[in-house]
């Protein structure tokens, strides 16, 4: 069968599967719809939360960015990674023993004020329609490509779909529905990369063909860092950014990440507060299969790219170039008139005069679209038409999964916090249900509106959505939880300090004509959030100390929730 008739088949079943569970598991009240009734088991809800944590960037960006950038890229593989793992051991089982639904409600309501409330609200909002609108784009992108459908009618497709079961079951049904993702997922990821470690290695697993040797003797890294020197490439095992730059991305997509609301409140989902340590627990283990996984079929992926296609007739390209080729994700411009394909780094002066200019090459022939990089991996390694299939039912099970929490959130924080909490406190639970199940509707028609007619800046807001979530969410959330003198005026301050540092630095360096030669100690737009997570904490703290305490009821809060396990019946709180 072709890989079109697969990909039908495979979407079309884990499709079903993915609405057959929304129905087994509708919401009937606000709590099974928030937290779903907080019923579910840490195996479950760990495996759940894997799944909406791994993203299409995660499936799909993460090892394309590693395939392209090397060493350089591993700081969204640590950034991430390390992000989870603050999240897990120094919010969640606090936030979960605070028993809130959402991050603005916990924000809300520990520095007693409505302003801090709404500030929470406008940065979830900014950040999951961001990553939302992402995720829309790449089910299109998906769609389009392997069900030979239009971009627009394969976003129509997604939409429907999260539509359906976001609305109809809530977290409850979310939940569900994404541990079946998560296994689908998984699964897909898995499968081309143990194929290809055999082919290229002869080792069936991938992390340790990684680092085995080839058929020809030599390394795998040894040959990546050879090809791509003699391309004029930066070695693929060094950083070719400054240590310091480095370092403030990976920790601003690091407390970016512990600060994302769609993950955190995953936490309250499940029945206690030990059960949150352990579900964290599962969740990491589940999130390590994938991520230990990317950087094998990064290097997999960019060896068979370069040799492949590098100083190839183009005539002679597999049929895999030329379906990328429609997309206008990967081209080809013959600027020499050999009719061959040259691939090489045209932005090195150094290599262009030394090795390029010689052989009469006029300029770099091939553009790759980074993102294709897990998706065109199985065609470039001929691997059967099944698993190519399976890779696309991954790449959109990752999409659908993060959409849908991501959905929830933008939900909570309309119904639950601006609704419940400010302009109507006493609307009733049927009400505040109908109320979040229209603002999810209108949220996945937005969604998909901008999936559709993405705004030019989209590709950039993504770097701001980690800076912006670090420089307000993370400070708030940490100071409210292990430093209970911290007051309303301190928390509120700094959360709008770091804000406007953050946006201000980011705007002027993308959109109003900064050079990257003014970046403040060399740091990036991308890593901004780390400083503006520091002023954050610096502004807190200063204006703290020349403002009045909290009240002592909001101190008796602090303490209860840092109550540890096993303190009496506090843990089943």
């Amino acid at each position: 069968m072709s890989v079109q008739t697969w990909t039908f088949i495979i979407v079309g079943i884990t499709f079903a599967i993915y609405i057959g569970v929304a129905i087994w598991a509708r919401a009937g009240t606000t709590s099974e719809f928030y937290v779903a009734g907080k019923g579910v088991s840490p195996l479950v809800n760990g495996m759940a939360t894997a799944a909406d944590w791994m993203s299409a960037a995660s499936f799909i960006s993460m090892a394309g960015l590693i395939s392209f950038f090397g060493y350089q890229g591993s700081q969204y593989l640590m950034g991430w990674t390390g992000g989870y793992v603050l999240l897990a051991l120094m919010l969640a089982p606090y936030l979960r023993k605070f028993g809130k639904f959402t991050v603005p409600d916990f924000i809300g309501d520990r520095y007693y004020s409505q302003t801090a409330r709404v500030v929470a609200v406008i940065c979830a909002l900014f950040v999951s329609f961001t990553y939302v609108v992402g995720q829309m784009k790449g089910v299109g992108i998906a769609f389009s490509k392997f069900l030979e459908i239009p971009f627009t009618w394969g976003i129509v497709i997604g939409v429907t779909i999260v539509f359906f079961y976001a609305v109809l079951g809530g977290m409850k049904g979310i939940t569900y529905t994404q541990v079946a993702q998560y296994c689908v997922l998984i699964f897909a990821y898995l499968v081309p990369a143990i194929f290809i470690s055999i082919l290229m290695t002869g080792n069936p697993i991938p992390q340790i063909g990684l680092g085995s040797t080839l058929s020809d003797g030599t390394h795998l890294l040894e040959k990546l860092d050879q090809l791509t020197r003699e391309l004029g490439f930066q070695e693929y095992t060094t950083a070719h950014k400054g240590r310091v730059d480095l370092f403030f991305v990976t920790a601003a997509l690091m407390f970016g990440t512990a600060g994302l609301p769609h993950v955190i409140v995953r936490f309250f989902t499940v029945p206690k507060v030990a059960d949150a340590r352990k579900s964290a627990g599962w969740a990491l283990l589940f999130i390590a299969i994938l991520y230990t996984t990317a950087p094998a079929i990064a290097a997999f992926a960019r060896t068979n790219l370069i040799n492949t296609v590098n100083n190839q007739p183009y005539s002679e390209m597999p049929a895999w170039f030329s379906n990328w080729e429609k997309t206008g994700l990967l081209s080809f411009e013959d600027k020499n008139g050999d009719g061959k394909i040259q691939y090489y780094n045209d932005a090195n002066a150094t290599y262009v005069t030394a090795v390029a200019t010689p052989k009469g090459y006029k300029g770099n022939e091939l553009t790759v679209d980074k993102d294709i990089m897990v998706l065109a991996n199985p065609e470039i390694a001929n691997l059967p038409a099944w698993v190519i299939a399976l890779v696309v039912a991954g790449g959109l099970a990752a999409a659908l999964s993060t959409a849908a929490g991501l959905l929830l959130v933008i939900s909570s924080s309309i119904s639950h916090d601006l609704l419940k909490k400010w302009l109507r406190p006493n609307i009733s639970e049927k009400g505040e249900l109908k109320a979040a199940r229209i603002a999810i509707a209108g949220a996945v028609i937005i969604a998909g509106y901008f999936g559709i007619n993405p705004p030019g800046f989209v590709a950039e807001v993504v770097a701001w959505a980690f800076g912006l979530a670090a420089a307000s969410f993370f400070p708030a959330i940490i100071l409210g939880i292990f430093y209970k003198k911290m007051n309303r005026q301190g928390a509120v301050s700094g959360m709008i300090v770091g804000l406007l540092f953050t946006g201000i630095y980011i705007v002027y360096f993308k959109y109003l004509g900064g050079v990257k030669e003014d970046y403040l100690w060399g740091i990036s737009p991308e890593g901004i959030g780390t400083l503006g997570m520091l002023i954050n904490f610096a502004i807190a703290l200063i204006v703290n100390k020349f403002t009045p305490e909290p009240p002592q009821e909001v101190q008796d809060l602090v303490e209860m929730i840092r109550v540890p396990k096993g303190a009496g019946a506090a843990s089943g709180h």
